[in-house]
Formats: structure tokens, C-alpha cells, sequence
């Protein structure tokens, strides 16, 4: 089993900046692709950003040039740099790996993981 835990959530005003952190933790082989997602109040889940082997990155419109995320130095952690937000970036905002693991057999297989969320709220 991998668990995903996140942190860095919070209330900022907006302008402000946050940094949110996930952390994977279990059975990892290794990782292929991580990456934020989020769901607004009353709609639903949507990608954020994502990170695949090679750092290669993709945003959704919605945060371009505003969110960054990347890798930790850390094993198996990733960041979410958001900046300039608003109050229409509050969200729940999930952490998802995509990771190689291990069967109680031992044979390795491809997974998905979620995080439990953080709470981003952006007001004055």
C-alpha cells in the first residue's frame, strides 16, 4: 500500500502565495508521474498540474504562469508553488502518484494513489 500525505494548505489572502508538499510513503518501486488536482466547491475534480519521469510538467490553463510545480529533493515528494491566487482558486486540493509497486507476491504493477487533501482558501 502507498499513502500520500500533503500539507501546506491554509488561508492566504489573495495576491498571497502557498506552497503545498506530498509525500508518498510505502511499498514505491518508483514513481511515474505525480501531479495536484483539485476540486471547487460544488464541482468537480480537475487536474492542477502534473509531473511525469523526466520533469516533463503540464498546467491547466487556469493556473498557468502562476502555479509551478516540481519535484523535492526528498525521496518520492513534489511541490505546488501557487502565487497570484484568488479567491477562485479555493479548493481542496489532492495529491496523486501514479507509482510502481509491489504485490504481497512481489511482482511489481502500476498504481494510482490519492492523497486525503489539503484546504487552500484564498479571502479577505
Amino acid at each position: 500500500q502507498v499513502q500520500l500525505v500533503e500539507s501546506g494548505g491554509g488561508l492566504v489572502q489573495p495576491g498571497g502565495s502557498l506552497r503545498l508538499s506530498c509525500a508518498a510513503s510505502g511499498s514505491i518501486f518508483s514513481i511515474n508521474a505525480m501531479g495536484w488536482y483539485r476540486q471547487l466547491p460544488g464541482a468537480e475534480r480537475e487536474s492542477v498540474a502534473r509531473i511525469s519521469s523526466g520533469s516533463r510538467t503540464d498546467y491547466a490553463d487556469s493556473v498557468k504562469g502562476r502555479f509551478t510545480i516540481s519535484r523535492g529533493n526528498a525521496k518520492n515528494t513534489v511541490y505546488l508553488q501557487m502565487s497570484s491566487l484568488q479567491p477562485e482558486d479555493t479548493a481542496v486540493y489532492y495529491c496523486n502518484a501514479n507509482v510502481k509497486t509491489r504485490s504481497l507476491v512481489g511482482r511489481n504493477y502500476d498504481a494510482n494513489y490519492w492523497g486525503q487533501g489539503t484546504q487552500v482558501t484564498v479571502s479577505s
